[in-house]
Order: structure tokens, then sequence, then C-alpha cells
């Protein structure tokens, strides 16, 4: 009978947030496959935990990967932890389940801390909708990084961003290049003694991080574009043209004229008396 893999969420800082079911699978599970061993071993001593430990991590993801799926279809279990929060995301994890799934190995999460949520919900911004976005594209990779940030451009969801400290500074300033001024909640130390929750605004993050070096990893927590917004830059669009262009535009698609107008209108936000007036002064 083959084994299964155990996505166990482990604490992103307060060891406290450790969950039970977390705890006695670690201890029962045949292997832990950990992010890196040397800091793994850390949480594995302070929870009593002896069980075998083998590495798993970006730079050998998929060999390793094929090694952990051969030693579960042989009926060992296999737990999987990262660095801190829940295994797979934005973490090589997300390698190791699909090919778990492509050799019909069971695999189950068990849930807990995950620093996109905490950052989220401490963010006092929308959290009806949000979209994860993980860690940008290497500065390195430019076409990489502004492909990204344009398809950012116009989410309107909550946007959660992860970022290293070094890099900090320079991601504020591409957002701003590319969003404008947003709201935005800085994020940093989840969990710990010295937890920080800054609500402000892109522009004055950048101003105060030229003061101020960032430490610790950030979670920034973005204001998507408002729908309101969206409807004005499409208004603004379409007056970049003539009523009597807009107008062909629809007429061309077979629409009648009286229809035409009322679609003109909606695009523009005017009533169809202005656009109907409009024309017969054209005329």
């Amino acid at each position: 009978m083959a084994g299964k893999l155990y996505l166990c969420a482990t604490p992103i800082g307060n060891l406290d947030d450790m969950t039970f079911r977390v705890l006695e699978t670690l201890k029962s599970v045949d292997l832990i496959a950990a992010e890196d061993t040397r800091n793994s071993i850390k949480l594995l001593n302070h929870f009593d935990i002896h069980t075998e430990m083998t590495s798993y991590h970006e730079y050998n993801k998929y060999d390793k990967a094929a090694w952990l799926i051969e030693k579960m279809q042989s009926g060992i279990n296999v737990a999987l932890i990262t660095d801190a929060g829940t295994p797979a995301i934005s973490d090589p994890g997300e390698v190791l389940v699909a090919e778990c799934h492509k050799a019909g190995i069971t695999v189950t999460s068990l849930p807990g801390p995950a620093a996109c949520i905490t950052a989220l919900t401490l963010s006092g911004l929308s959290t009806r909708r949000f979209c994860f976005e993980g860690f940008l594209p290497s500065q390195d990779d430019k076409k990489a990084r502004k492909r990204i940030l344009d398809d950012l451009k116009d989410e309107s969801r909550t946007i959660i961003v992860y970022e290293a400290p070094h890099h900090l500074k320079a991601a504020l300033d591409d957002l701003y290049d590319v969003l404008g001024d947003r709201r935005i909640s800085i994020c940093r130390e989840l969990t710990k003694k010295f937890e920080e929750v800054n609500p402000t605004t892109i522009k004055d993050a950048i101003s105060f991080y030229k003061e101020n070096e960032p430490r610790g990893e950030y979670v920034l927590v973005i204001e998507g574009k408002s729908l309101e917004e969206q409807e004005e830059e499409k208004r603004l669009a379409w007056q970049e043209m003539s009523i009597e262009e807009h107008m062909k535009f629809y007429e061309d698609q077979g629409i009648s004229h009286k229809d035409a107008m009322k679609k003109v209108a909606a695009d523009r936000g005017v009533g169809k008396r202005e656009i109907y007036q409009a024309l017969l002064e054209k005329s």
C-alpha cells in the first residue's frame, strides 16, 4: 500500500501557533522533507520530534520529488515542511504536490499559519476578493517583472506580495511607477513580539524607507484598482474618439442607430439626449 504526502504548516514566527495535528503527524510519519534541514532541526528539537529528515528545496525539487515519490510508492509516509508557514505557497512544494497527483499518491494538507492570510486580515483593506502574487520576478529579469506588474495595474482585487528587505525599496518604486499611489499595508515580523502592520500609501512608504532601512521579511497588501476608477478610465478612453466615430463603431456591428446612441451615452457617462443633440448639431 502506498504512503501519503502530508503538507504540514509550521509557525511563521510564534511557536505557539503549531497545531496538535501537525505535531502528531511529524512524529508519526516515516520521513520529513524540509526546505532547510538546518533551520527545521531547531523546530523539531523544540517539540522533541526525532523523525528522520531529508532536504527538499528549490534547487533539487524535481530530482528529489521523484525520489520521494518512489519512497511513498513503497509505503513510506512523508511530511513536507517549509521554513515557515504553509508548504506549496510560493514554495517548491507545489512541484512535489503536482508530481504526487500524477503518480496517484494521496496528498493531504494540515492547515495552519500562512503569512499571506495573516497579513491580509491585519491590513484593513478589503478581504472579500484578493489575489496572491508571491515574490515579484527578480529585477534582473526585467521583462518578466514588467509583465507581472502590468498585469497587476488593472487588478481590482486586493493584492498580496512577498518581499525581502534588500528588495523592498525597489519593489515600492516599481509598484508606484505602475500602479500609482494606492493604499498599502506593510507587514513584518508577523506573529512575533515586534510584529508591525503599517497602513500607509505607496508614496509615503517610499519616503519612509528612504530614511529607515528595511529589516525582516515583508508582506505587502495593496489596494486594488476601484471599480469607479476603472469605469472612469473607460469613459476617458471613449472620449478620445469623436461621437460620430463612436456611433460608427457600434453601427458597423449591425446595431441600430437608436441602440447605438444608448451605448455611446452609457460609455461616456452622459444622457442619451446629450448624444442626440451633439449628432444633431453636426448634421
